[in-house]
């Protein structure tokens, strides 16, 4: 497949994910060409007047502006921040039939404009709306990528480095499956600087206790999170970034993204956060690490539940 030229990125919903992941792109300087599309204009005008008053102190220039749908048709990434936002005491799954029929519409109009980039979905529930825009997009499914797992596996990485006193770059360990209940740590494959969790907890065995509770932070965290402000958003637009600069920096890195299964890890046919390579090309590959049986029971688990909520619509 021919490398999408150009670095234009556009950004569809500019609320609090949206805008998080405009000043995150505005910071790292990862793009000549910043469109924001919104339902509000007048929320997305003022957006853009406050980036370009930061441009000073950027560490590119980058022209910054409000746009439509036809401004999609040269763009390398079009990031879907768009849709009905989760509610205290919602899951990510109650949102799913209000979001497929904004998605629809949004998709339809992209495609429309001649857009041939990468699709990066955010909008919860993020699999699920993942494998709706491969659907309503025809793109191939290696340039649809979803936000997966990229926050949690941030959290569970964060939380071990304070647990054992490292930066969380040295932390190599994952969150797969469903973003959202049904997802699960890859406890087995998890090491510090090479050393296995499991040596790393026989050498302090007064730890061990407390995994059951970072697992349980992770997995709960959008929950407190919401409680205590309303949204998350600074984390997940970190985490779009990250997925952004591997994109058009084509640099082959391994992130937890929601990508589609073809018979790996014994599924097929459902987008669900797996560790991936991410180049210009969007998913290269999928990693497919070794689980134990109990762990790739929980996965078995996590893709029925999605498969289970995506079949009325696509069956």
């Amino acid at each position: 497949m021919e490398t999408i030229k150009g670095n234009k990125v556009v950004l569809v919903g500019n609320g609090a994910v949206g805008s998080s992941y405009a000043f995150s792109v505005l910071n790292q300087g990862i793009c000549d060409e910043f469109v924001i599309i919104d339902l509000n204009k007048e929320k997305a005008r003022g957006d853009v007047m406050d980036l370009n008053h930061g441009l000073l102190y950027a560490p590119n220039p980058m022209n910054i502006y409000a746009g439509t749908y036809a401004d999609c048709h040269d763009a390398a990434i079009v990031v879907l921040c768009a849709g009905a936002a989760q509610k205290p005491g919602e899951t990510r799954l109650d949102l799913v039939s209000k979001n497929m029929k904004i998605f629809k519409a949004i998709i339809d109009e992209i495609m429309a404009s001649g857009f041939d980039g990468i699709f990066v979905v955010a909008t919860n529930p993020v699999d699920i709306l993942t494998y709706a825009t491969w659907k309503f997009s025809g793109l191939p499914q290696e340039r649809v990528i979803g936000s997966g797992t990229i926050l949690d596996t941030a959290r569970f990485r964060y939380l071990l480095s304070k647990e054992f006193d490292v930066a969380p770059s040295s932390v190599h360990a994952n969150i797969i499956g469903e973003h959202g209940d049904s997802e699960l740590a890859v406890w087995s494959g998890a090491n510090i600087a090479g050393i296995s969790l499991k040596k790393m907890l026989e050498d302090y065995p007064e730890k061990k206790g407390r995994m059951d509770d970072i697992y349980i932070n992770v997995r709960n965290a959008a929950y407190d999170i919401i409680k205590a402000k309303g949204a998350t958003y600074y984390g997940v637009a970190m985490g779009l970034m990250r997925i952004t600069k591997a994109i058009l920096g084509n640099q082959d890195v391994i992130l937890t993204v929601s990508a589609k299964l073809d018979g790996q890890y014994g599924h097929e046919d459902v987008y669900i956060g797996v560790p991936a390579v991410i180049n210009r090309n969007g998913i290269r590959q999928i990693i497919e690490s070794p689980l134990s049986v109990a762990e790739q029971q929980q996965f078995n688990r996590s893709v029925e539940t999605l498969k289970a909520i995506q079949a009325p619509f696509f069956n």
